[in-house]
């Protein structure tokens, strides 16, 4: 009570001042400290910021990168079975390529002879080209010559052909005379052919006057006018001639009648 009877308030007054003042640097701390711990909590949060932008990069990163192994194991994978085929492949057609080199090499000394072969042709056709050249200005430079002799190839088969035509006219005249000697012949001959017709059966008419009596010579006269009877009509039959009077000669004893019953 004594203390108490004692604090003044000036006492009291610099008391609270102090615990004012000291209050006021607590709280100055606490703000400082409040400050400091908001400013480290701003720079936290835009920490936060940048590590989950990163994060979110980095996901995204990890997500290309496991695409991109995805594809690349695939493409690996998937040159792998192509690998796997081409050895395959490879394995089937070693034999196909043994023989494709075989054929190749083969192929290769064919080409070979024939690309001297055609070496040689064309050698050869340089030298025919130049020898068609000599010849064809050796024969511009005896062109006239050439063609007297034409003219006169022609002249002479001309001449053999007029030769010819004038031979088968002459011949053919001659034909035409033989034809019509024959013809002549032929008809003079016919005409002696009658005569002598004619002369025998006179001469059978003199003989039948001559022995009436006698049968085999009678027999025998008939046989005669029977063969000169064909040959005179054989010769009207060939040419037309005049026809003698040969009435016995009609009939023979073949008719069944007398050949002399009429005279």
């Amino acid at each position: 009570m004594a203390d108490e009877g004692t604090i003044t308030p000036e006492i009291q007054i610099s008391q609270l001042e102090d615990s004012l003042a000291t209050e006021t640097e607590r709280l100055q701390k606490l703000f400082a400290a409040y400050e400091a711990q908001e400013k480290d909590l701003l720079d936290v949060r835009a920490e936060n910021e940048v590590l989950e932008k990163e994060i979110i990069e980095r996901e995204i990163e990890k997500e290309a990168q496991e695409s991109l192994i995805a594809e690349k194991d695939f493409r690996i994978r998937d040159l792998e079975m192509k690998a796997t085929k081409a050895d395959k492949r490879v394995e089937h057609l070693e034999p196909e390529l043994e023989k494709m080199e075989e054929k190749y090499s083969r192929e290769k000394d064919r080409l070979g002879k024939i690309f001297n072969i055609a070496t040689e042709l064309d050698d050869d056709l340089k030298l025919a080209v130049s020898e068609m050249k000599a010849r064809d200005d050796w024969y511009v430079s005896h062109m006239t010559l050439f063609e007297d002799l034409n003219k006169a190839i022609k002249e002479r088969y001309e001449m053999i052909e007029r030769a010819v035509e004038s031979e088968r006219k002459s011949q053919h005249m001659a034909r035409a005379i033989e034809d019509r000697v024959e013809e002549m012949v032929t008809a003079r001959a016919a005409e002696m052919t009658i005569e002598e017709a004619e002369e025998s059966v006179s001469g059978a008419k003199s003989e039948e006057a001559e022995a009436p009596t006698e049968e085999e010579p009678a027999a025998e006269e008939p046989e005669t006018e029977s063969e000169a009877a064909p040959e005179e009509s054989t010769t009207e039959s060939t040419e037309p001639v005049e026809e003698p009077d040969a009435t016995p000669a009609a009939t023979t004893w073949a008719d069944d009648e007398d050949p002399w019953a009429d005279n």
